[in-house]
């Protein structure tokens, strides 16, 4: 308690301007004597004091130690950051599922804001934003020296009103101008369709407080409209840029009958945590692909990876963006939150994925042209003070390698990794122009024929 008091004393003091070298001095000699603490602590307190005095105009406290804190965040890693109380409450509206602005999940990279992805049926995604580009510019302003938290601030705004964003594209000659209106973010987590009359196609754009509950009535209506006709099941998690991490186990639980679905590990070893699988897969043991590339992350991740080490599903696409990290939102009353880095997150046969990505079982490019040139999507590993990858968990006894696909034989084959030559250009509207989705239907389908064959009585896919 007095080492709690005695902090909590000299946090009071540096944010008066005040710098008290005795309480300062007490604090750091009941805290083990670290005479380092103390020296750095009084060199915060001198900087913000000769700001204060010095700055060539008046500064706003609360704004200058707002920043001081989301400068040590934001130091640490891509992911942890200072959320002041307006921030805070707009975390909170988006995470419930409903949020004003334009409809992207951003992160910062060298100075720049970068699309992680756009959400489906939003203002920016219906502009023509794509996920790896950079934005540069907001009303004509450079967004160079902006925290995160202050473009996405401008960025969002009333319904009706437009802000012009520049954009600058890997392989573009001159920057791109949008302008985009803002309007009500609601997005649709779930959309749900059967392809043909027998494979269900289920796509996930987000984990929000929403996508459990809208995925177990997709798949129910899905039934109900297919009948018997189901043959198979396509979970679609391409540009999904994660979410809740609940929403994340209980995504995968929904597929699985039993075993782990994910587990974390933090700076203390008591601290770390397992979730495991309920009996009830709401599939019915139909085969699963799924589907991912360089713009699923997190949650998508933890999803992917559990029906992956499962063999409940074949994951098929390009290797994931690498984000194995778990972010705690920490409220500070009556000042916002922290949102803080504080553990990383496993599959259940071992693999931590931070920095390295899903690999999918079978890959499929959606471009020819991308592939064929090389061209790099970045991910997690790129981002500067990224966390390197672990390795496999600590655990007592080791876990095994992942099984393999035990695919009847020439079905992966048939698989074509590149669309054909002169394949028209990818049109969200037309299915058909989707090589992934089409090569997931393929397979799936082709499965369905040999398991129905004579002598080949169906497996049930279930969670091992």
């Amino acid at each position: 308690m007095k080492k709690a008091r005695a902090a909590a004393a000299v946090t009071a003091a540096f944010a008066a301007g005040v710098v008290v070298g005795p309480l300062v001095a007490a604090w750091a000699q009941e805290s083990g004597g670290r005479a380092e603490t103390y020296r750095l602590l009084n060199l915060f307190g001198d900087v913000f004091e000769r700001v204060r005095a010095e700055y060539v105009e008046p500064v706003n406290d609360r704004e200058v130690i707002e920043n001081a804190i989301n400068g040590m965040l934001t130091g640490l890693d891509p992911h942890s950051s200072y959320l002041n109380a307006r921030t805070y409450r707009d975390m909170q509206v988006q995470t419930r599922g409903e949020f004003g602005g334009l409809g992207i999940e951003v992160t910062q990279e060298g100075g720049y804001i970068k699309v992680i992805s756009p959400i489906d049926d939003t203002p920016a995604a219906r502009a023509g934003v794509r996920a790896g580009d950079l934005i540069t510019h907001l009303n004509g302003s450079t967004v160079q020296g902006m925290t995160l938290q202050e473009a996405v601030e401008q960025m969002r705004g009333e319904r009706g009103t437009s802000i012009r964003i520049t954009i600058r594209r890997e392989g573009a000659e001159r920057p791109i101008e949008l302008t985009i209106t803002r309007d009500v973010i609601r997005p649709q987590v779930v959309r749900y369709r059967l392809e043909g009359n027998d494979i269900a196609y289920i796509r996930l754009s987000s984990f929000n407080e929403q996508t459990g509950a809208r995925l177990r009535e997709a798949m129910t209506r899905l039934r109900q409209q297919a009948g018997s006709n189901l043959r198979g099941l396509v979970l679609d998690l391409r540009n999904n840029p994660g979410g809740l991490l609940d929403q994340a186990v209980q995504v995968a639980d929904d597929f699985l009958e039993q075993g782990e679905i994910v587990s974390t590990r933090a700076r203390r070893a008591e601290e770390a945590q397992r979730w495991n699988a309920k009996p009830g897969d709401i599939a019915q043991g139909l085969p699963m692909v799924v589907l991912i590339n360089a713009g699923s992350a997190s949650a998508s991740e933890i999803v992917a990876g559990a029906l992956q080490d499962h063999r409940r599903a074949i994951v098929l696409g390009v290797k994931s963006f690498g984000k194995g990290s778990v972010q705690t939102v920490m409220p500070i009353p009556g000042n916002g939150a922290i949102r803080l880095t504080t553990a990383r997150y496993y599959t259940p046969s071992g693999r931590s994925i931070q920095a390295t990505g899903i690999e999918p079982d079978i890959e499929v490019h959606a471009s020819r042209e991308q592939a064929e040139a090389g061209i790099p999507r970045e991910r997690e590993a790129d981002l500067r003070r990224a966390l390197r990858n672990e390795g496999r968990a600590q655990q007592p006894q080791a876990a095994p390698a992942l099984p393999p696909l035990n695919l009847p034989a020439g079905l992966a084959e048939r698989v074509a990794r590149l669309p054909p030559e002169g394949a028209p250009a990818f049109d969200a509207a037309k299915p058909e122009t989707d090589h992934q989705l089409q090569q997931a239907l393929q397979l799936l389908r082709g499965l369905a024929a040999v398991q129905s064959a004579p002598g080949q009585p169906m497996q049930r896919r279930a969670a091992r």
